[in-house]
């Protein structure tokens, strides 16, 4: 009544798993459901108004678990777990019997029983995540909805209708009649009601009728709103005459108010028959009014008149308003500023500035260690030169960090790299935090020195996340394997004697085992492939070549004939270029030989041979 806080309620886990949606239970199984419809989900904000017995909340969370919790012990009572390993999206409380619905990302719907706190019954509701739930007045259908609408029997978890639904996901499903308008045929509980539904992103809500035959699935009727419907509540149709009254608060802040006689098909969507906006008065230092957004609306048991919630969500301000609906648009004028700034202004007087004195000094956290320089601004300087006594000299630098025990020459010099003790620091942080980053710029370095000094300088409990992660890097990019193999042999040569008093060190290593044996296994066949394929392609070029000489000297720009030299110089020539083949041969098999070798070590190196045995026939 007083718009104030009654209680408030912080889940231990309320940063990992935040709470995604609320209900109350029933007030009591045996007492019959109120005439507002127990499926709606109240807000926070009919606390009040409410019975006293109300008690149980059910609250569902993003990772899948379900809080009941007290409102009058102030205390959970328990928690329902190992039903959905997603966000919960919808929440909704049986009628008669202790049983929860829930609804979540992982497509599936867990019936609970609240007493054991166990899983009743689970089933796949859709393909894609059910949004919204909502039971059928006689408590034996339950209402889905992701996109599509399906009606399920609660007895045998059988889809007993289906309907379209909408293009985005579905945020409120309604029934909106208890009877059917048809009164000539027996009731069988279900056949003959309407129901609403409303999704987001959809200026669009639509009302659908249950038929005795599955031939309809559209939407019998639809209302239109000028945003998002955020906030929907009805008062339900008991008799035929009586119409369907609907509040719809949109995502603008505003609030539409429909009155309608359910009575079959209507083609042309239906607009608001009422408006309602709240705004600033605009009388103080700025002229213009300024809206008030509408956070929900609910209809008192009356039928008539209006609960409004409105300004904003740590702060709402609740008031109860009797309208009158024969005008189109509404405006109420709230002054919300005078109500919100008093307490503002109390809150910001607790705040306090510290106070900084000139004479403290500061140390920046630079690299691990705290060892970069302070480097005090010169203006600084100038003012601490007029506080010095005569006779006294600043101390310096060095100094100031030798008093505070920091070793001067770790101090990172500007555009070098960070020294090897940091490196070991920087690659247990980023081992800890799982950091990328921080563990491409450590395990990137070429210099053999770094890479043994840091592995040295490693506290021995990073030894085998550290194996791990080579691991993980060996299995990718064959020029990361290379640099990979280094951190290795630095690692067994300098932590051998850890490794081998640990238990369970065969199946910590029996990947890297692996890994290492099948890149082996295929280094020799590569390196005889490599051979025959070098040979090939020497070959190649040398006829290339071979052909190529003549083609270029084929007309002599000079000949010059003598008679008696030209018996002579043929024979010379000839024993020219026998010489010339035969050492080409030789140089030849020469760079075969070393470049084999050449090949083969550096595979042993690197490890390098990403191929399976089964692959090399392709390349040969």
């Amino acid at each position: 009544a007083g718009s104030r806080l009654q209680h408030e309620y912080v889940p231990s886990a309320h940063l990992s798993a935040a709470c995604t949606c609320l209900a109350w239970a029933p007030a009591g199984a045996r007492q019959p459901p109120s005439k507002d419809g127990p499926q709606r989900k109240k807000r926070k904000s009919e606390v009040g108004e409410v019975d006293k017995q109300l008690d149980i909340l059910a609250i569902g969370t993003a990772v899948g678990s379900i809080l009941l919790y007290s409102t009058v012990k102030g205390e959970l009572q328990s928690k329902l777990d190992g039903g959905h390993d997603s966000r919960v999206n919808c929440v909704r409380w049986h009628q008669d019997s202790c049983c929860l619905y829930s609804c979540s990302d992982d497509k599936h719907i867990v019936e609970w029983n609240t007493q054991t706190c166990k899983v009743k019954c689970k089933w796949k509701g859709d393909n894609s995540s059910v949004t919204c739930l909502c039971i059928s007045p006689d408590g034996k259908m339950l209402l889905s909805a992701g996109r599509t609408i399906k009606l399920w029997d609660l007895e045998t978890k059988e889809v007993y209708r289906h309907f379209t639904g909408h293009a985005t996901s579905v945020s409120s499903l309604m029934f909106t009649t208890v009877k059917p308008t048809n009164e000539s045929k027996p009731f069988d509980g279900i056949t003959g009601l309407y129901f609403l539904s409303g999704a987001i992103h959809d200026r669009l809500l639509s009302v659908w009728y249950i038929r005795s035959d599955r031939k309809e699935k559209n939407a019998v009727m639809s209302f239109t709103v000028t945003d998002e419907p955020t906030f929907v509540d009805l008062t339900v149709s008991e008799v035929k005459e009586e119409p369907v009254k609907l509040a719809v608060v949109c995502r603008d802040g505003q609030l539409h108010l429909f009155e309608h006689i359910l009575n079959g098909y209507c083609k042309k969507p239906l607009t608001s028959n009422c408006t309602i906006q709240i705004a600033t008065p605009g009388n103080d230092g700025d002229s213009t009014p300024k809206p008030v957004p509408m956070l929900a609306a609910a209809f008192c048991t009356d039928k008539q008149s209006l609960m409004l919630v409105y300004g904003n969500t740590l702060q709402p301000i609740i008031e109860k308003v009797s309208l009158n609906t024969s005008e189109s648009h509404i405006c109420l004028v709230r002054d919300i500023q005078k109500v919100l700034s008093l307490k503002t202004d109390a809150a910001l007087t607790k705040v306090k500035t510290p106070v900084v004195n000139s004479d403290t000094k500061v140390l920046v956290p630079g690299i691990p260690g705290h060892s970069t320089a302070v480097k005090t601004s010169a203006l600084g300087k100038e003012k601490k030169k007029n506080k010095r006594k005569p006779g006294e000299t600043e101390e310096s630098i060095e100094e100031r960090l030798g008093a505070l025990d920091i070793d001067v020459s770790k101090v990172k010099t500007a555009g070098g790299l960070p020294q090897t003790d940091s490196f070991a620091v920087l690659l247990v942080q980023g081992l800890e935090s799982n950091d990328t980053e921080i563990l491409n710029k450590v395990l990137n370095t070429r210099k053999e020195n770094i890479v043994k000094n840091t592995v040295a300088k490693m506290p021995i409990h990073a030894v085998i996340p550290l194996l791990h992660e080579l691991t993980k890097r060996l299995q990718g990019n064959p020029y990361s394997a290379s640099l990979m193999v280094r951190w290795l042999k630095s690692v067994f040569t300098l932590h051998a004697s850890y490794l081998s008093t640990l238990p369970d060190l065969i199946p910590q290593l029996g990947m890297l085992y692996q890994l290492m044996e099948s890149r082996v296994k295929t280094l020799q066949k590569l390196s005889r492939l490599h051979g025959r394929l070098f040979i090939l392609v020497t070959q190649i070029a040398a006829s290339q070549t071979v052909q190529d000489v003549p083609e270029v000297n084929q007309t002599a720009k000079l000949v010059y004939e003598d008679d008696s030299s030209e018996e002579e110089g043929s024979d010379d020539e000839m024993i020219a270029d026998k010489d010339s083949d035969e050492n080409w041969d030789e140089d030849e098999e020469k760079e075969e030989q070393s470049d084999e070798q050449d090949m083969t070590v550096e595979k042993e190196i690197n490890g390098d041979s990403d191929l399976e045995p089964e692959n090399e026939s392709e390349e040969e």
